[in-house]
Formats: C-alpha cells, structure tokens, sequence
C-alpha cells in the first residue's frame, strides 16, 4: 500500500465524550496505527460537529454564546483522546474558517449545477437526531425509535439536495462493490432504505436555526448538518472547488471511514451521492462498528450508565491506557455490538497483557540473564522451531485488518503468545540448565525472545506503550515494519540489559500495580 487514509465520525459537542466515543476512536486508532507499518503515507482524521439547534439552545441556556460553548466542550474531546494515546493527525472542528469556506464554495457549486434548489416543506423534524424523519420512521406511538421523543411539526421554504438523481448510482456502486460497506450483512440494509429515498433538506431558516454557516447570497438560510458535517472529511485535506491541495490529491478517497451504525445511512447513501455530485471518487470502505453497552445494558443517562472513558483510567489507576485501549478494540467483532464491565477487563487484561504476554517475557529475560548474563551466542542461533508460526501469524493478522477484523486480529497475538508459554512449559528451559544442557536451553530462551519482537510489533497498534517498554527490553526497532519482520532481529553478541528488565503490565490486582504502595 502507498497510503492509507481513515476517517472517524465527528462527534456532537453537546456533551462530554463517553465510553462509545471512546470505542470508535480506540478502534480507528488501532486501525491506523497497524497501517503505519505497512505503508509510508498515513492519515488520522477526527474532530467535532458544532452547529446545529441543540448547540444553540444549550449555549443559551447556560448564558454563553454558541463559539464559547463549543471551544469548551471540543477541548474536552481533546483532552479525552490524548489521555487514550488517540494519535490522530489532525482534529477539525466545523467551525474552523477553512471549513466554513470551503462548505460554502460546495454549497454554491452544487446548487450553480442545479442539484441544490430551494423548496417550501413542512416535515415531522427530530432534534435529537437533527433530521427530518418520515410516518414509516417512527415508533406505533410516533416517537423516534433513538430519543424515544415526538418529532415536531416543522414548516419552512429550505434547501433541498437532489438525493433521488443519483440513487441509481448508488445502488449500483454498493452491488458491484461488495466490499464497500463493512461488515457486508448492512448493506441489504442500505439497499432497502435506497428504495423509498427522498430529496434531502440541506439548510434551516436562520429564523428557527441561527448557529449554523450562511448560504451565500441567502441571508435567510443556513447550511444544514449534512452538507456541513459530512464534507469534513475532504475540507480537512483542503478540498477546494477550483483547485485542491495536494495533500488532498493524494489522499482522497479514504481508505476506511468509521462510523456507528445507526450513521450509517447518511454516510453510505447522502455522503456518495454529495461527492457524486462533486464528481469525486467514493471511499474504499464505510466501516460500521457496532455499540458497546455497560454491563449488558445499553448506556443512558436517566438509567446513569454512561461513562468516561478517562473515569476507568482514574478508577484503576492505569498511568498508561494500553489496558483500555486493548480491552475496547478487542470488545467486538467487526461490526457487532460489545459489551463493558468492569470485572470483565481486569480479568482479561490481567489474564492476556499480564499473566500471558508480560510474564512471558519476563522470564524469559531474566532466565537468559541468569543462566547467560544476558548473552545471545553464536550457537543459540539459526535453530528457531517457532519461526513459521510467528510470521503466519504476522500473515495472518494483516489479512483480517485489511477486513478490519480487529477483534479477531488481537486474538490471533494471543494464540500466538499461548503457543509461545506452551513452548516454553514444554521444554522447561530451567531444567535444561539445571541438568547442564546449556546450549539447548540457550537455543529454547533465544527462539523464544526472537518471537517476542514480532509480537511488540503486532501488539503495538493496540497498547503502544507496553510494545515500546517491551521492544526496550529486547533491543528491538519496534519501528520496523511488517512485510520486513524476519524472526531473526536477535544476532549474535545480541545483550540484554539486566537493568532494563521489568514487567511490561503489572497485574490490576496487585500490590506492585498501586502507586500509593
């Protein structure tokens, strides 16, 4: 691959990120992070959504104006993916100047072609969901099924975009490309919503909605959340309607955008038919991730259930949020809901960053150190038993993230971290030693530390900090990349520092993991 470019949705500043924030993000940085090592040209967005009603009345309500409301809440959202080692590689916010511009330069272009006309409506508008909903989208009751809340009845001369020109476009795009919709099982989903498709409104009157970006030419009208919101992820890049930037020109289309689920109407037929009408190329891939409910039980504020992500740091006193970040990528598999609980993820981090791959390592330093003085000698070389399974593994985790299996990538690390302890169990190199078969115990303790470079590099996207801490120890390059990885980093003369050696993860429950002992 020559680039990769990913993509996450643009979450809502009306209130704090939360743990299902977290998910996405968690979830594309480990994605990102893998692609780092297979490709030189790489590209992290993430950002904000900040105009809209909601932002409006709540900015009013707290006596501030929408910017100043906006600026605290995005910071928040800043601090959060910092504290998670997010490392994105840009963070827009839709009230940057740059994207104002550029929305209203597409906005012009889209109705100067004809695909943006002004229409009277009157529409059945969830604020919630800041959207107008259809009699079929709701509830028996007539609620929408998201906030459980009775749309109003809205009547006002907007924006519309011309959806329904380019719904054939679509279907066919999504037929002959299988593989554009991930996981495959929406897209018959996404199909059966394209056949009752309708033009979309794309403005509000300034009138009921304020806080949003002005149409050129049109006071009386602000640019509505999709025209808005969704462009983002080509203003970013400098998108521009006459001339682009060449970063966009070498970045677009994404690779992968990633989204929840219950967005992914709007990114999968309202965004390609936008970049349709802009005469632009699709993304690859539209990943819909599923939801992570807290203790079997989906997250709600009146049930008091939602969490911060940075709360499960502070509440097991994790100085580095590798624990976290491994717990959340590997919650689902691709596409389906996950679950949280609290007793769940010290019992797996424990079980699988502790007692298998940390101690692992562990003692196989200190056995190396012990019996050698930290020596890789010539004879202890060229005989590894667990080269073919390392790099089948390496094999076999880069083919489920090009599928964006992260789940399933994280357990083939782990099968082959217990094929490694099993190796280690099975030929005892403490007995080796103790019985004078030095030279074979050497060869079984130098196999062993070959495979643990090639594990640092496959656990590095999903806990950064431990695979550095455990590439230190090694004297491994953890930069190297994948299709470069040899199961052979370890040469002769090769010395492991006994100073250096230390848990990588201490166990949630132990005296030695709390800072206050």
């Amino acid at each position: 691959m020559t680039k990769f470019y990913t993509t996450t949705a643009i979450d809502y500043v009306n209130g704090a990120p939360h743990i299902g924030h977290a998910y996405e993000k968690i979830l594309t940085d480990v994605i990102y992070r893998h692609f780092t090592q297979r490709c030189e040209n790489t590209y992290f967005l993430t950002g904000t959504d900040e105009h809209g009603i909601k932002i409006q009345k709540t900015s009013a309500e707290k006596g501030i104006s929408p910017k100043e409301f906006c600026d605290t809440n995005a910071q928040k959202f800043k601090d959060a993916w910092k504290a998670l080692n997010v490392d994105y590689s840009q963070f827009i916010r839709t009230t940057d100047e740059q994207h104002t511009k550029i929305v209203q330069k597409i906005f012009k272009k889209l109705t100067d072609k004809g695909d943006i006309y002004k229409h009277s409506y009157k529409g059945l508008y969830c604020s919630g969901c800041e959207a107008f909903l259809s009699e079929k989208d709701l509830t028996e009751d007539g609620l929408c099924p998201d906030h459980m809340k009775k749309p109003e009845v809205v009547e006002e001369e907007n924006y519309f975009f011309k959806l329904t020109k380019y719904k054939d476009a679509i279907i066919k795009h999504i037929k002959t490309n299988p593989d554009f919709i991930v996981p495959s099982f929406r897209a018959n989903e996404v199909l059966n919503q394209l056949e009752n498709i309708e033009d979309i409104s794309v403005s509000r009157a300034k009138s009921n909605v304020s806080w949003g970006i002005p149409v050129l030419g049109d006071d009386s009208q602000v640019i509505y959340v999709w025209i808005d919101a969704l462009s983002n992820y080509i203003t970013a890049l400098g998108y521009d309607t006459e001339k682009s930037s060449e970063k966009f020109n070498n970045l677009w289309p994404a690779d992968v955008q990633i989204i929840g689920k219950d967005i992914l109407k709007f990114h999968s037929i309202y965004w390609p038919a936008i970049l349709l009408a802009l005469d632009l190329p699709l993304p690859k891939h539209i990943l819909a991730h599923g939801w992570i409910t807290i203790d079997q039980t989906k997250m709600s504020k009146s049930l008091g259930n939602v969490i911060s992500p940075t709360a499960v740091l502070e509440a097991f006193n994790l100085n580095i949020p590798d624990p976290f970040r491994y717990y959340m990528a590997s919650a689902a598999p691709c596409g389906k809901d996950g679950n949280y609980s609290d007793e769940d993820f010290k019992e797996k981090v424990n079980a699988h960053l502790a007692n298998s791959m940390g101690n692992l390592l562990n003692r196989t330093l200190s056995m190396l150190v012990k019996y050698f003085d930290g020596n890789i000698r010539p004879e202890f070389l060229g005989k590894n038993e667990l080269k073919n399974n390392a790099l089948e593994t390496v094999k076999s985790v880069k083919h489920h993230f090009d599928y964006f299996e992260v789940q399933e990538a994280s357990m083939k690390i782990m099968e082959l971290v217990d094929f490694v302890n099993k190796y280690v169990t099975d030929n005892a190199p403490w007995t080796l030693a103790k019985e004078g078969q030095t030279e074979k115990c050497g060869i079984v303790l130098t196999n062993v530390l070959q495979v643990m470079t090639v594990i640092a590099s496959l656990i590095y996207p999903f806990c950064p900090n431990i695979a550095q801490a455990m590439a230190d120890q090694l004297g491994y390059d953890i930069k190297t990349k994948l299709d470069d990885i040899t199961c052979e980093y370890l040469t002769s003369g090769h010395l492991i520092d006994k100073e250096n050696i230390k848990p990588v993860f201490l166990r949630m429950d132990s005296e030695l993991a709390d800072k206050k002992k």
